[in-house]
């Protein structure tokens, strides 16, 4: 098992999530015997193997289902049963018990004590509904750790504890939209000639933030599964760029398409989609170099690179769409 698989119930002992809805047959048992007994006890909710016990109570063998259909009545079950028995042990966890699932592949394991007696039955379903609440806990947890801050951290927080953890980066929002309202009035007599570059200003901004936040969660989970070199940034920026080209290329020229035909500006709509073009390529710079130097100074990528990668992303977009705009009309 990975080392991802920590939850509250990982820790719990194993004998908190066995069925209990078992039938236990004796050994010495014919398959007719063995038939007539799981018809008199019924089969529970969910039947995978059926286990065998010797006079005491202690696990002996297991008879899959196909095996105790099959067989002529008269046969003892002793001669159809497995009797090497992976079992888990009751001192186990349920994160032991999903390692067994993982290792050995079976649909279900006995669970026994110290003296090997049959006390229970792990079934497969324990192993699924562990990994499918991990797997949403960390898309949970991705999300918010994109927006600055860790969900376990203010998950049950004082109101002063999680305004301690989330103000910082907003903190950075705020900075960065004054820059950004700072950066917007040195071009103030670039607007006031063409007010249709103010129409598309939210526009050029959301597909800047959006392609720099799926830059960076590419880069992030590559950081996890490579170590990173000179090289490697390189060759990946390389790819990134030609990537953002196409992207750029394709946003700019149908919002420079709907400038012109909304507007009959041709110039116009040559600023606003090459502004586009511009932003995006730098929003993919942006979404690989921040989190790989974060990484590089050895801090956690996953925490800081949103809100960073974010704040650079607006800056250079308004740079890019206003110098662009201040040259072409």
């Amino acid at each position: 098992m990975t080392a991802t698989l920590r939850s509250m119930h990982l820790q719990d002992s194993i004998t908190a999530h066995l069925r209990k809805d078992f039938s236990s047959l004796r050994r010495d048992m014919s398959i007719q015997e063995a038939l007539a007994l799981i018809r008199q006890e019924g089969l529970g909710e969910r039947i995978i193997y059926f286990y065998v016990v010797d006079d005491e109570g202690r696990l002996a063998g297991v008879v899959p289902t196909r095996r105790l259909l099959t067989a002529d009545l008269d046969t003892p079950l002793s001669e159809i049963m497995i009797g090497r028995v992976v079992a888990i042990p009751a001192t186990a966890t349920v994160f032991d018990a999903c390692e067994f699932f993982l290792m050995y592949k079976f649909l279900a394991f006995p669970v026994v004590d110290d003296q090997r007696h049959l006390i229970g039955v792990a079934e497969i379903g324990l192993f699924t509904e562990e990994v499918f609440d991990i797997a949403e806990r960390e898309q949970s947890d991705s999300i918010f750790e994109a927006l600055g801050f860790r969900l376990a951290q203010v998950r049950d927080a004082s109101p002063l504890t999680a305004f301690r953890y989330r103000f910082p980066w907003l903190l950075t929002t705020i900075v960065s939209g004054t820059l950004c309202a700072m950066l917007t009035s040195v071009y103030e007599v670039t607007l006031r000639q063409s007010l249709v570059l103010a129409f598309f200003l939210t526009m050029v901004l959301g597909l800047g933030e959006s392609v720099s936040i799926q830059s960076m969660t590419v880069t992030i989970q590559s950081l996890r599964a490579t170590s990173p070199s000179r090289r490697w940034y390189f060759q990946t920026l390389w790819r990134e760029l030609r990537t953002a080209a196409c992207l750029g290329a394709a946003c700019g020229l149908m919002v420079g398409l709907v400038v012109w035909i909304w507007r009959g500006t041709g110039w116009a709509a040559l600023a606003i989609g090459g502004g586009i073009y511009l932003s995006l390529v730098a929003a993919c710079a942006f979404g690989l170099s921040v989190p790989t130097l974060l990484h590089a100074l050895r801090l956690d990528p996953k925490i800081a690179a949103g809100p960073i990668t974010l704040a650079l992303t607006d800056i250079f977009t308004l740079l890019f769409y206003f110098s662009l705009a201040a040259l072409i009309l």
